[in-house]
């Protein structure tokens, strides 16, 4: 190697050109090979992206036609160039963004054209020499409150680009009103041309593959509530039993690799993607099996609760393959209603999250809900049990009761989240599952017994009432043999 970078060294700089110009062609054919594994990669990963892209090249050309239709060029002229830029300016991924966009740059360009028109109107009234300094004002003004008006959340989150068009439309209309004489027909030339692109953009987003915002949240919330469900799913089986087959205190590094471990921690980094999803589903018209005042902001609401869950499983997943030795004695005596917990958690998750997907009651996920409660009573019970360990181990306890600790939280979210879904349910009009409340309504079975009249010395009189703990007869016969029984006996 020495030898090696001593003549690169002493070689002169032709070598080093002439080398460099052999080795310039199997380095551009590997960036060349680098840049198309990406593109494949990236249209593999959501070929809606191609559609997407076939769809601005669809719209920017037909708004060519402006100018190269003849007609249409001797309507519109040189302002025609607008349509081109409103295409390309416009047109988003999915149908509520370009929507949002159409709408604000529309509206904005013709609210700001009229307050243009006036504005030049008025301050012709002050002559030639008054009239600039007026303009100037109107200016001024109206840019330095529009500019204010952006720093609401609200209007930062809807109507941040149509107050951006406002003040450079206002701005080029007033200011140029001073020289050009066409100044009503400059206006009309570029709302017209505006509506034109947004309009083209609109038609080919909705009609040609729509790719809907709102749909795209509902999926998204559900698959971060199911990426949590898979995790406490193996939670309890990765945690005890990694620890009891671990004496020695070793790391088993290959179980951090496990997918399901690591899969939310996207839960994490999705409120941006949430909101914005959410701000551009309220243009979309109704589509599918979402109406035009669909509850999105519930959305917002359970995506919330789900990522607190998350930050709990992710201060859970510190103590998985963790160095710090844990008491053996009170883990054995906490683990059933750790893992109960985890597990009923796992299944009111996933029945959430089905409730989510086909829009149906989200009750059957109460019965989990209720069922890990009941494991909390058991842990609870469980370390009473456990009070009796001499304090020199504390430490050692410490770890364990930490997980159990927050699992506890991880039931309340869980809780919580359901009753967030109930809500959604409601507002959003749910369909009932009628099969699954009819299989799991529980039935009386009082009347599966006898009922027997006893009369004492104090002729007082009494009814034993005999009740068949393990009932095999079907309900017909309940039916039949009921009025019987209770006809038998007397008071």
């Amino acid at each position: 190697m020495e030898i090696e970078s001593a003549t690169q060294e002493k070689a002169g700089p032709f070598t080093r050109g002439w080398n460099w110009l052999k080795a310039l062609p199997d380095k551009s054919k590997a960036k060349v090979m680098n840049v198309a594994k990406s593109m494949r990669k990236l249209g593999q990963d959501d070929p809606r992206r191609v559609i997407h892209s076939l769809k601005v090249g669809l719209a920017l050309t037909l708004v060519s036609l402006l100018y190269y239709s003849r007609t249409l060029y001797d309507g519109f002229g040189i302002a025609g160039i607008w349509a081109v830029l409103t295409v390309v300016v416009v047109f988003e991924f999915t149908v509520g963004g370009t929507l949002s966009k159409s709408l604000n740059r529309s509206f904005a360009t013709f609210l700001a054209g009229a307050l243009g028109l006036g504005a030049q109107h008025l301050a012709s009234i002050f002559g030639e020499k008054g009239e600039p300094i007026v303009i100037g004002f109107l200016v001024f003004l109206l840019g330095a409150a529009s500019t204010f008006t952006r720093f609401f959340p609200r209007i930062k989150a809807r109507y941040d680009y149509g107050v951006l068009i406002f003040i450079l439309t206002f701005s080029m209309v007033s200011v140029s009103g001073v020289r050009v004489v066409e100044l009503l027909e400059l206006a009309h030339q570029r709302l017209s041309t505006i509506v034109i692109g947004g309009a083209t953009c609109i038609i080919v987003s909705m009609c040609i593959c729509p790719v809907w915002a709102g749909e795209d949240l509902h999926n998204l919330v559900t698959s971060n509530i199911e990426k949590l469900a898979s995790y406490l799913d193996g939670f309890g089986d990765e945690y005890f039993h990694c620890k009891s087959e671990d004496e020695e205190g070793k790391v088993n590094v290959s179980k951090k690799d496990k997918p399901f471990l690591q899969g939310y921690r996207s839960v994490l980094n999705s409120k941006s993607t949430e909101d914005s999803m959410a701000n551009l589903a309220r243009w979309e018209p109704r589509h599918g099996r979402f109406c035009f005042r669909h509850p999105w902001k519930q959305y917002l609401k359970i995506g919330a609760i789900t990522r607190q869950c998350a930050y709990h499983i992710e201060a859970l997943n510190g103590y998985i393959n963790s160095n710090i030795q844990a008491s053996e004695e009170f883990q054995s005596k906490i683990q059933e209603p750790c893992t109960k917990m985890s597990q009923e958690s796992c299944k009111a998750l996933r029945s959430l999250a089905s409730a989510i997907k086909t829009m149906t009651d989200s009750s059957p996920a109460n019965i989990h809900v209720e069922n890990s409660k009941t494991a909390i009573n058991e842990l609870k019970f469980a370390v009473n049990k456990a009070s009796s360990l001499e304090k020199a181990e504390l430490l050692a306890i410490v770890p364990a009761a930490t997980v159990a600790s927050t699992l506890i939280e991880i039931v309340k979210c869980v809780e919580k989240l359901s009753e967030a879904v109930h809500e959604l349910a409601n507002l959003a009009h749910f369909k009932p599952v009628e099969a699954t409340a009819t299989q799991e309504k529980p039935q009386l079975s009082l009347h599966r017994g006898t009922v027997n009249p006893v009369l004492d010395g104090d002729n007082t009189d009494h009814i034993t009432i005999t009740i068949d703990a393990n009932p095999t007869d079907s309900s017909e016969n309940e039916k039949s043999q009921a009025p019987k029984s209770l006809a038998s006996g007397t008071v």
